[in-house]
């Protein structure tokens, strides 16, 4: 594998969305994408890569926006998040309804 950041970000993604590997096959299923859970094991694991169509399904299931970004392609500005600090930007992720409360607090 070319960039091992894509096992480990898909992997992550996938339990921060709170996803067994069975419910990401149904979700990939639903897109007539159909992968076997050893297969979707084998992108977390470094063994494999998904296509291309299959990744991008995979970052829209995983609520991915910023694709470049998010694997490691695009540079960012180096800001050195806390681990709670990251769940809480993926929570928010989750639950886009929130976003005008948590500017209300920021400001």
């Amino acid at each position: 594998m070319k960039n091992k950041a894509i096992a480990e970000t898909l992997k992550l993604y996938r339990k921060h969305n709170h996803l067994t590997v069975k419910d990401v096959a149904a979700q990939l299923k639903k897109h007539s994408i159909s992968t076997a859970e050893k297969t979707i094991y084998g992108w977390e694991n470094g063994q494999s890569q998904p296509d291309a169509d299959t990744f991008l399904i995979l970052c829209e299931v995983y609520h991915i926006s910023d694709i470049l970004g998010t694997f490691g392609y695009k540079k960012t500005e180096n800001i050195n998040l806390t681990q709670t600090e990251k769940d809480i930007v993926l929570g928010l992720r989750k639950h886009p309804q929130m976003i005008d409360a948590v500017k209300k607090l920021v400001d």
